[in-house]
């Protein structure tokens, strides 16, 4: 429709119109006029409405349904969270109880040996001066950790204190093919060096080529001057392969370390060496060998009858001798058990006329 001066003036018109309507309606309250133009107009347009409404329904649904999505999703972010948190509270009390475990372990060996330690927690693994195997310990200098101290946990050695920060030491790991630490034999005191091989076995060099050993035998620390870097009867580990003697000056043998050196959480830094050599008393305990089981094996006595199936038996192996072994028809019952028994043993085969 063009913009003109007719049109104008014919909206001006309805709107005139539409004001006059409603106020014409409002004044006549229930009884207006036009209430009849509108039940018609709603005869009309409320099936439309309805129809329309119908239609809108499932969008406004929709929506709906996306704004209660989100908060139902924020619902269940919540929960997960709290889930997660829940997780890590429960993994943190394993691995609390892990730690506690294993410094209950290392204060047990402490004691044995009397060692003054400064407990630490393994924070990293390896270091920046090379490829060896190293820890780093979240304890320094301000701890008292100094260079060539030793270092165990609750098995055993784990290896010495290479370099020594502020708050922070490295320490060199029994394992690393640099680290070598005098060894002596539990009960027979022979000595040896031991040297890392990384994940295999311990390489010791007993100083003695006749040496009489066997796999299961243990070694601990020998200890160094001063106690440094080394304390005495550290336990180190057990024998698992002998080399055969060579008639050389030494022998080799390979020993199983004591520590998991992939595995360390909770170490001690010994800052105080025992006032004596420990010798054997911190290994730890052997086991002891599962008892032998002897089993006993009761013969059951016969019932009643098999026992007199039993005795049957036995009595007709039995040989007769005597009068049983002659025939009924050649024992005459008239005469007496001698008098037949003197006929059977006479050679001439005559009776005895003897009444």
């Amino acid at each position: 429709m063009r913009d003109t001066r007719e049109s104008r003036l014919l909206l001006v018109l309805l709107v005139a119109v539409a004001f006059a309507l409603i106020t014409v309606d409002i004044r006549g309250g229930q009884e207006s006029p036009v209430d009849g133009a509108r039940q018609a107009a709603a005869a009309v347009f409320g099936p439309v409405e309805n129809g329309v409404a119908a239609a809108v329904d499932p969008i406004g649904n929709a929506i709906g349904a996306v704004r209660d999505s989100g908060e139902r999703h924020n619902r269940i972010a919540a929960l997960e969270k709290e889930n997660a948190e829940l997780k890590a509270e429960l993994g943190s009390d394993d691995r609390n109880r892990n730690r506690l475990r294993e410094l209950d372990a290392m204060l047990k060996t402490a004691g044995a040996g009397q060692y003054g330690i400064k407990g630490a927690q393994v924070v990293a693994i390896g270091s920046a001066q090379g490829f060896s195997w190293t820890v780093t310990l979240d304890v320094g200098a301000r701890d008292g950790i100094q260079r060539d101290m030793t270092v165990l946990n609750g098995a055993g050695l784990v290896g010495r204190v290479t370099t020594v920060g502020p708050s922070t030491s490295t320490v060199l790991l029994a394992n690393d093919p640099d680290f070598t630490v005098g060894t002596r034999m539990e009960k027979s005191d022979e000595l040896g060096f031991a040297t890392g091989q990384g994940d295999r076995p311990l390489l010791v060099q007993l100083l003695n080529g006749k040496a009489k050993v066997k796999p299961g035998d243990r070694l601990v620390t020998f200890g160094s001057a001063g106690s440094r870097p080394f304390v005495p009867g550290v336990p180190v580990g057990e024998i698992v392969r002998v080399d055969p003697m060579g008639g050389g000056l030494t022998r080799n043998v390979y020993v199983r370390p004591y520590v998991g050196f992939t595995k360390l959480d909770i170490v001690g830094v010994v800052v105080q060496a025992p006032r004596s050599d420990p010798r054997d008393t911190v290994l730890p305990q052997k086991p002891k060998p599962a008892p032998t089981v002897t089993v006993t094996v009761t013969a059951k006595p016969p019932a009643d009858g098999q026992a007199d199936e039993q005795a049957q038996g036995e009595a007709a192996e039995q040989p007769i001798r005597g009068d049983a072994a002659k025939p009924a028809q050649e024992q005459d019952p008239g005469r007496t058990r001698e008098q037949n028994q003197g006929q059977a043993q006479d050679p001439n085969g005559q009776e005895d006329a003897t009444p």
